[in-house]
């Protein structure tokens, strides 16, 4: 997690100089001042890549070293089992379905269309949430 930390860190700190370059520069080139809407979107990047790269050090801090954090890390050290992926379930792809209807709803502004979509979210999130898989041992 250190390796996505740091790489978030260096957008940050990317994001913040330029805003502040973005925003000397705007002023000076241009008779009404600073232009708002550039500045503020390169200070609120900077401010989501500081989010994300704070939870990936605090999560870096609370686990144990990964092989992609060790820089003497041979391919076989990261060889094992990875963990528990669930299996397949098709109810994601309805809930991605209910999600875009309902952007393409709010597009175009159908109250009707707004309603069938958000109709179509809560039996998505239902079917995803209490959807059941027997296991291998259980008839």
């Amino acid at each position: 997690m250190k390796v996505e930390a740091r790489v978030f860190e260096i957008v940050t700190v990317f994001a913040f100089l330029v805003a502040v370059i973005y925003a000397v520069l705007t002023a000076y080139m241009t008779e009404d001042g600073v232009e708002p809407v550039g500045t503020v979107a390169l200070i609120l990047t900077g401010g989501l890549a500081l989010l994300a790269g704070s939870y990936f050090r605090f999560v870096a801090r609370r686990i144990e070293t990964r092989p992609e954090d060790n820089e003497d890390a041979e391919v076989s050290d990261g060889a094992g089992e990875l963990g528990f992926f669930s299996p397949g379930s098709y109810w994601p792809i309805a809930l991605a379905a209910a999600a875009a209807f309902g952007g393409i709803a709010l597009a175009f502004f159908h109250i009707w269309m707004l309603i069938m979509a958000i109709v179509a979210l809560l039996i998505a999130i239902g079917g995803l949430v209490f959807e059941y898989h027997t296991g291998p041992n259980e008839e």
